[in-house]
């Protein structure tokens, strides 16, 4: 037991801290080494391990990496950003449009493609047009992050959430529900970046920019986004995640008329090691029966039912998501919520907390990462300056969204669509 643990907080060390550079172990080779050392130490037999991968999720998530990818290979990430940087006429509406677009291209795909794709051609428009850089880098995360909270394949958490809550709710029913949610709280960190911002976005109309217009692949963009739509038809209608996922994918491989390799290489398939990693960990883990008692232990305050055992509950999710990242915060919270006395929206606090929480650290969401590094030296920024700035737009997301939220509850929309 006491050497399961110490694999497991070893391995949470190393995700917490992105990467040891003493050993020189990012995020996934961690939880592969975390992985192999909990079985090496008993603390799970292999075939244990093995069953504690959840194939499910990591199906889904590699269905919805190959969409993606196929939809960079066509360029239609490129060509969409192309659009919206180039015919904003001011610095506000640059900043505003940016935001929407980035979250809707996030809504239903991963976002981390999105940044690596988008950030390049911010900084060259910003640069072009003699504008501050910074606020649009914080837009792009932000937003990326924001357009994950509307549906359970907007991002990995809620890819492992949604597997989770076993269809309640169902893929439709949260997104009838975040759908507002992710909206307004779009416009909320738009609202907040122009006021944050004010003195350094310049009144008037925007300089001449000239950035290359990117040949978009029409016959594989079409391609593409008629997949993706079939993906979420079939997720609307009920369809295990997974399996719509999956077969998109499949029949967007035989439709593209492309070699495979060519999107095969633009799949992130790190982090679907980093998730198998993950899971074994704390599988092995969870076997000792630690963290069963952990969640126990604070079962009184987050499990009231009531508005403060809420609050707890989101609180304690903000602050796990920002201390050891939110995928592996959400694997373990997730034990806690079927016991709930309302589990339905302790799934839906847990995906909206978690997802609003990657804005608040420079550290709390890979898309930040992403963005900064992918940025050069105009994305460098200390963790202060960034939590200074992603105080702020957490705790109005918050706020907002937990607003709309209970406008529905009250409402009667959560027993409208069967919750």
């Amino acid at each position: 037991m006491t050497a399961a643990v110490v694999v497991f907080v070893l391995t949470y060390v190393v995700i917490a801290s992105r990467q040891l550079t003493i050993l020189k172990l990012d995020r996934p080779a961690g939880a592969l080494v975390g992985a192999v050392a909990m079985v090496a130490v008993g603390g799970l037999g292999l075939d244990a391990a093995l069953a504690g991968i959840d194939l499910h999720v990591l199906t889904l998530l590699l269905g919805v990496l190959l969409l993606a990818a196929y939809l960079q290979e066509a360029r239609v990430f490129r060509f969409a950003a192309y659009l919206v940087l180039t015919r904003a006429r001011s610095a506000r509406s640059l900043l505003w449009m940016l935001t929407f677009v980035a979250g809707g291209l996030s809504a239903l795909l991963v976002n981390d493609t999105v940044c690596l794709v988008l950030t390049p051609l911010v900084v060259m428009v910003a640069v072009e047009a003699r504008l501050p850089v910074l606020p649009y880098l914080l837009a792009l995360a932000g937003a990326t992050n924001l357009g994950g909270v509307v549906s359970f394949s907007g991002n990995p958490q809620n890819m492992m959430i949604g597997q989770a809550a076993a269809g309640h709710p169902s893929f439709a029913q949260y997104l009838i529900l975040t759908l507002p949610v992710g909206v307004a709280c779009l416009a909320a960190n738009a609202w907040v970046l122009t006021w944050l911002f004010r003195g350094e976005l310049p009144a008037g109309p925007l300089a001449e920019r000239s950035p290359p217009r990117p040949g978009l692949d029409r016959p594989l963009a079409w391609k593409g986004l008629a997949a993706l739509a079939g993906f979420a038809v079939a997720a609307l209608a009920g369809v295990s995640l997974a399996g719509a996922a999956i077969a998109a994918a499949a029949a967007l491989v035989l439709g593209a008329r492309i070699e495979p390799r060519r999107a095969l290489v633009l799949v992130d398939w790190q982090i679907l090691l980093f998730f198998a990693g993950l899971f074994v960990v704390v599988e092995g883990v969870r076997a000792t029966g630690v963290l069963t008692q952990a969640l126990d232990a604070i079962a009184p305050l987050t499990h009231r039912g009531d508005a403060v055992g809420d609050a707890a509950f989101v609180g304690l999710t903000v602050i796990g998501s920002n201390l050891v990242s939110n995928v592996p915060f959400v694997m373990i919270a997730a034990d806690s919520v079927p016991t709930m006395p309302d589990p339905a929206w302790g799934w839906v606090m847990l995906a909206v907390g978690s997802t609003l929480a990657g804005n608040l650290t420079l550290m709390g969401a890979v898309a930040n990462i992403i963005v900064m590094e992918t940025a050069g030296p105009r994305g460098e920024i200390g963790f202060f300056r960034f939590l200074r700035y992603g105080a702020a737009m957490t705790a109005v997301s918050l706020v907002v969204a937990f607003a709309v939220l209970a406008a529905e509850r009250a409402l009667g929309l959560f027993a409208l669509v069967g919750l």
